[in-house]
């Protein structure tokens, strides 16, 4: 389903340039789902998100990736899921911006290698540099299973998850939720 609607842009502010396009489908071993894009046809602001269809409870998904089989692990992430790695010390939080996305283990590791190859890039320092080489290297080895690495999902909206057979879920803590930062605040139009 595809409609116009009728609010300003939350980024150029221009009125009637909002197209929300939602789609419900069904998802494997996660349930039924709908999944919101909100598009701006002026200045291309876009944001993607999935809502399930039964309750939300705050949610802590996690896969150790231990084996090349994991890599392919289907990884539903909403745009309030924080994602870590924590045996490379390594986070990422949803921002102002954050929109969800379903891809694979391997899909979240290219995006975090991605981030540190933009940080490579930049060149700011040689201690930044030689960390962001020392991450990619390490995100490779994950890839080959050399190296073995828990992946987490820690989403105070509860609509992230990792699904496979061999994944942990349960609900967050209270401490947990309450560190955890939601994401941007898309209002969803009737």
């Amino acid at each position: 389903m595809e409609s116009r609607v009728e609010v300003p842009c939350h980024i150029c502010a221009s009125e009637g340039t909002i197209t929300m396009m939602s789609h419900s489908s069904e998802i494997p071993y996660f349930g039924e789902h709908t999944q919101i894009t909100m598009i701006c046809s002026k200045c291309g602001w876009k944001n993607t998100d999935f809502i399930p269809s039964d309750g939300e409870k705050p949610g802590y998904s996690s896969l150790r990736i231990d084996d090349e089989e994991k890599l392919s692990s289907r990884v539903v992430r909403s745009s309030s899921c924080t994602i870590r790695i924590p045996q490379l010390n390594l986070e990422v939080s949803p921002g102002a911006s954050s929109s969800g996305y379903i891809t694979n283990i391997e899909g979240v590791i290219s995006r975090f290698s991605e981030a540190a190859s933009s940080i490579y890039r930049s060149g700011d320092s040689e201690e930044i540099t030689n960390q962001a080489l020392e991450i990619i290297s390490d995100l490779d080895d994950i890839r080959k299973c050399l190296k073995i690495v828990d992946i987490e999902l820690l989403d105070p909206m509860g609509r992230s998850q990792i699904i496979h057979n061999q994944a942990t879920s349960r609900e967050l803590t209270e401490d947990e939720n309450s560190a955890l930062g939601i994401g941007p605040q898309v209002p969803i139009y009737e």
